[in-house]
């Protein structure tokens, strides 16, 4: 069992950054690739990013590459994503999600999920 508890979310202009965390729990939290996820209002959840258990391979929905960046530290059982160069329509709750086996992001099945953060980006 692996509990998945978001932070780091906000309210913060476009143009800035917000930077994300995602702490595990359970001492597997070095086997799991990790993803990250968003739902905008009235929109279906969306990937965002993935990490491999070994950070040796990453994902990106196209929406975000450049701007965004996910990394782990497997010492602190944490991922995390560097959010810069925001814009509103990155406004979502943001969501870790943790998988047991590594595929390519269309065929990833993710295990556990955390219960999300806020991310409001203001014009």
């Amino acid at each position: 069992q692996v509990q998945l508890v978001e932070s780091g979310g906000g309210l913060v202009q476009a143009g800035g950054s917000l930077k994300l965390s995602c702490a595990a729990s359970g001492r597997t939290f070095s086997s799991y690739a990790m993803g990250w996820f968003r739902q905008a209002p009235g929109k279906e959840r969306e990937f965002v990013a993935q990490i491999r258990w070994d950070g040796a391979s990453l994902y990106y929905a196209d929406s975000v590459k450049g701007r965004f960046t996910i990394s782990r530290d497997n010492a602190k059982n944490t991922v995390y994503l560097q959010m810069s160069s925001l814009k509103p329509e990155d406004t979502a709750v943001y969501y870790c999600a943790a998988a047991k086996f590594w595929r390519t992001p269309k065929d990833m099945q993710y295990d556990y999920w955390g219960q999300g953060t806020q991310v409001t980006v203001s014009s």
